[in-house]
């Protein structure tokens, strides 16, 4: 090991933060102390030459080198490989500053092992060397050993050079082995994962041999079948973009065209999350295929389209919604994947808390006849919402017909009619007829003019039970809004049975969860104080490989429900204020605000108060704990 270099922690005091990430990994899984780690900072301070704290640390007798291996070893996944070269002493810090400069100045993004064997800080068989011996990975020879031909045709030649990788053989076991010239790069593990599966063993493989199979890969794409093989590659992406946000739980798939790259970005729990950027090159062959798979027209690309797939992954039907969109670079698509209906959340898995969902179900579902609202932005749940209400209210003895832009869930046992605007069914001409089908409940999309509004109303007043949305910010706004589109005080205030806002905040992740305490500048956000929360259980993810690091898994709803009473309904009548309703709401009918609902449930530990105060409008001082766990059975 190198021993005359600069020392990573060479400031003048001790500082836990500015030790290597290999240090500070001894000292987190205990094979030294944080005192000893201070100690031979002050040695190697005092030392006539630069060394690294590690061999510092092995020197005096601290740590051995096996030790240091089986550490590194151990969190791996911690591990970039400027970290690891640093730390150990291979790198200076002017090495590794220089490196990384490098790497950032390079057009086409360079991995980091690349640069430093390209400018020679290291040299291809040292990089190599270390980071089997360290990493306790086996070196292949790929020039020896050519990797597999029919594995290297599943993915495209440039996706290999891209994320540095070749598929080497399939093993006796079924286990396929791939050699890396950056074990390291997780990014680079996860694009192998898309084409190969999770069974995959992870080997080394020198920069230049890596280079060269490439370089051959290429001429023979180039003298060869290369439309052939194009066009399987355009195949095998789009199909492992799909899966692969199916398996980590995405709602939505974003494919978008750049000036330089085509970006693919999934939300998951409601949070963009960059996924793979590909060369620019595929973004056209990329879009014909989506396009071919979804029944849009291929021809044209100067106008916005819609599409519908059903992708088949291992015998699961994948529901798929596409958006084309014509952007200066191209067409951005976004795809929304669809539930089932077996996926559809039983009431009591919607997220509301017990006796707000005993008088949701006594007050609004089991009502004979009325308006129930469910509003909040896109993307609050207001779908699932609503289909989950349709499964409950589904029987055998109960008609239902619905009027929908489009349908998002089929659901047995119902009619469904999807608005198709291009062929005359308008939501006018469907909300005409209707009534006329006999049905007991009537779900009409959304409320998203005066002409749905009436209908909506009408269809109440006839004795039918109505379900619907509304893009409002919550429960007093969406009565507001129904007056300011000229609908008469006293239709609403006869038919409106129940107005349920709602909005997803993240689940904490199960797996790493702690205890945590909120600290005053996010109370005061909220306009609470410690008093307030008294006997508050908060917790927060640590960031784990259940959640991919983020502390949180899944989503949860949370809601603010109105339910109409006799104060309400002559408050409507005299069209009082916004202010008004919103008081006379948490004082006679017992509503609890979208942001009060949220505190009670980071209180209880199931999202947090990050979420809350990202998540939710802040339009009332929440009352204190005890009051809102009385009001909603906690």
């Amino acid at each position: 090991m190198a021993t005359k270099i600069q020392m990573t922690e060479n400031n003048n005091s001790f500082n836990s933060q500015s030790l290597s990430i290999i240090v500070r990994l001894l000292i987190k899984d205990a094979v030294i102390t944080n005192e000893q780690a201070q100690y031979a900072f002050k040695v190697a301070a005092k030392l006539p030459v630069t060394k690294s704290l590690s061999d510092v640390l092995q020197e005096l007798g601290l740590v051995s080198d096996q030790q240091i291996r089986k550490t590194v070893q151990r969190n791996r996944d911690e591990l970039r490989i400027g970290d690891l070269l640093n730390g150990l002493g291979y790198l200076s810090n002017e090495e590794l500053e220089r490196a990384l400069r490098l790497q950032a100045e390079s057009k086409n993004k360079q991995k980091l092992g690349d640069v430093l064997v390209q400018h020679k800080i290291l040299s291809d068989d040292k990089l190599t060397e270390i980071l089997s011996l360290q990493l306790n990975l086996p070196i292949v020879d790929i020039i020896a050993h050519e990797p597999d031909s029919n594995l290297m045709r599943r993915a495209p030649i440039e996706y290999f050079e891209q994320y540095r990788f070749v598929p080497q053989e399939i093993k006796p076991d079924g286990q396929i082995r791939i050699a890396f010239a950056d074990p390291l790069e997780p990014r680079s593990i996860d694009a192998a994962k898309d084409f190969y599966g999770t069974n995959i063993e992870v080997c080394i493989t020198r920069v230049s041999q890596l280079d060269e199979i490439l370089e051959k890969r290429r001429e023979e794409l180039r003298a060869g079948s290369g439309r052939d093989s194009e066009q399987q590659d355009i195949v095998a992406i789009a199909n492992a973009i799909i899966t692969h946000a199916f398996n980590r739980e995405a709602s939505d798939i974003h494919v978008e065209p750049m000036a330089d790259r085509l970006r693919v970005r999934f939300r998951i729990d409601g949070v963009m999350v960059h996924f793979r950027d590909y060369p620019i090159a595929i973004a056209s062959p990329l879009t014909s295929r989506f396009k071919i798979m979804c029944g849009a027209d291929i021809a044209e690309k100067r106008r916005h389209q819609d599409g519908r797939l059903l992708f088949d992954h291992q015998g699961i039907q994948i529901d798929l919604r596409m958006s084309f969109y014509v952007t200066v670079f191209g067409e951005q698509i976004v795809m929304r994947l669809l539930k089932n209906q077996e996926e559809l959340l039983p009431m009591h898995e919607l997220g509301m808390l017990p006796l707000m969902l005993e008088h949701f179900m006594e007050g609004a579902l089991d009502a004979p006849s009325g308006v129930m609202i469910v509003c909040g932005p896109t993307g609050s749940g207001k779908s699932t919402t609503v289909y989950s209400c349709i499964n409950y209210l589904n029987r055998p003895d109960v008609s239902i017909i619905t009027a929908e832009d489009p349908v998002e869930y089929k659901v047995r046992g119902i009619g469904q009619c999807s608005i198709n605007p291009n062929i005359g069914l308008t939501f006018e001409e469907t909300l005409k007829h209707i009534v006329r089908q006999d049905p007991d409940i009537v779900v009409i999309g959304e409320i998203r003019d005066h002409f749905s509004a009436v209908m909506s109303i009408q269809t109440a007043l006839t004795g039918h039970k109505v379900l619907t949305t509304f893009h409002t910010e919550d429960s007093i706004g969406a009565l507001v809004r129904l007056l300011d589109m000229d609908i008469e005080p006293f239709l609403v205030s006869s038919t409106v049975s129940c107005i349920l806002s709602q909005r997803l905040v993240r689940k904490i992740c199960p797996q790493c969860a702690v205890p945590y305490q909120p600290d005053l500048g996010q109370l005061r956000r909220m306009g609470a104080t410690y008093r307030d929360l008294v006997g508050a259980n908060f917790l927060k993810g640590r960031g784990c490989t259940y959640c991919r690091h983020t502390g949180y898994k899944g989503r949860l709803a949370v809601f603010e429900m109105l339910l109409p009473e006799v104060h309400i309904r002559d408050a409507v009548l005299q069209r009082r204020t916004t202010h008004e309703l919103r008081i006379l709401s948490l004082e006679k009918t017992g509503m609890v605000t979208l942001l009060e609902d949220g505190i009670a449930k980071a209180a209880i530990g199931m999202t947090t108060i990050d979420e809350v105060l990202r998540t939710l409008p802040r339009v009332q001082k929440p009352r204190p704990l005890p009051e809102l766990r009385r009001l909603l059975g906690v």
